[in-house]
């Protein structure tokens, strides 16, 4: 059997000792041959209007309607990865995209509100890393992160990974309270930061990014290095699930040098108790060749995507209807990872 790519283990190791709340039961899976006439209509939750979540929950439900003839995926924007994670866990939605940082931290207890355990969602893939990029103006005299000090930066807006992964790192690091940190989404903050009302904005996600060109369509950028402070701070000692990143040189217009940074994991989630056969089945449909060179043509970010990296970097156990999937390509599942 072929070995899982690289795989958050001191992150997954936590959750034998922190997953001690009781768990829904998952609704009955679909046998084999069982009739595909029944209807069934899902919702999965994107994210922003214009980001890269909303990009890839519609083309992966339109992938997933057009395969699997029985099912009907309507999608639905939202705040973004934290909105999401709480989404599936209260049953308002049944698929999403969620950040592995947010789906671990809400799994033990540490995200949203203290002592709230959200267990009710479970990994279905990897989709791709989205690494943090901090935008400053070229000529200003802000060089590291910690030249931000007194500065305003848009962090992202409210239930959006960005804007708690932007919290998780100033705090670290002693800025939070240094800096006028404003809740903006990325198209506002672009605008705002090109006007010149915001110094700084920050944007976790795949590259290239449309609000990052749009702003280096206005006013000449330079992205910062956010992985020494990274590594001098412990910051990936306290939160493993960010891993090192580069952003290559020529990703954006004026950027020379490759940049280096950290990044999160964007992974394909769904409830706990969403029917087994229907998480087969989209699997299957969006993980075909066929299916993932169509993801790739339109968005870069989906050359990460593939069978043999459908596992990597999972930070909460599997649905079993996708244990079902991988498990029948041959990848070895972790006992951490079964629900």
């Amino acid at each position: 059997m072929r070995r899982p790519p690289f795989l958050i283990m001191p992150l997954v190791l936590l959750l034998l000792a922190c997953g001690c709340s009781q768990e829904p039961r998952e609704a009955p899976r679909a046998q084999a041959g069982e009739p595909e006439e029944r209807s069934l209509t899902l919702t999965f939750n994107g994210g922003p209007k214009g980001g890269t979540f909303n990009y890839f929950a519609n083309k992966m439900a339109s992938l997933i309607s057009d395969e699997v003839g029985w099912l009907d995926i309507q999608t639905k924007s939202s705040g973004g990865s934290v909105d999401n994670l709480l989404a599936l866990c209260s049953g308002r939605a049944d698929m999403a995209i969620v950040y592995a940082g947010d789906a671990f931290l809400g799994r033990i207890g540490k995200l949203h509100c203290p002592e709230t355990k959200y267990v009710n969602a479970r990994a279905l893939a990897f989709l791709y890393g989205a690494p943090a990029q901090l935008v400053v103006r070229r000529d200003a005299a802000i060089n590291t992160v910690l030249d931000l000090r007194g500065k305003v930066v848009a962090v992202g807006n409210p239930g959006s990974g960005a804007a708690v992964s932007a919290e998780r790192f100033f705090k670290h690091l002693d800025l939070w309270k240094h800096i006028d940190h404003r809740p903006l989404g990325y198209s506002e903050a672009a605008g705002d930061f090109a006007d010149g009302t915001v110094d700084a904005f920050w944007v976790l996600v795949g590259y290239p990014n449309a609000a990052v060109i749009e702003a280096s369509t206005r006013t000449p950028i330079k992205i910062l290095d956010l992985h020494d402070a990274a590594t001098v701070s412990g910051f990936y000692q306290l939160y493993p699930f960010y891993t090192q990143a580069t952003i290559p040189e020529g990703t954006y217009e004026g950027q020379q040098t490759p940049v280096h940074t950290f990044q999160d994991s964007a992974l394909w989630c769904a409830r706990a108790g969403i029917d087994g056969n229907a998480v087969y089945r989209s699997l299957g449909a969006v993980f075909s060749e066929d299916r993932l060179a169509d993801l790739r043509r339109t968005h870069r970010a989906a050359w990460e995507m593939s069978l043999e990296n459908g596992i990597r970097n999972l930070s909460i156990p599997l649905h079993p209807g996708a244990i079902r999937f991988w498990s029948g390509h041959d990848l070895d599942i972790p006992p951490i990872l079964m629900p």
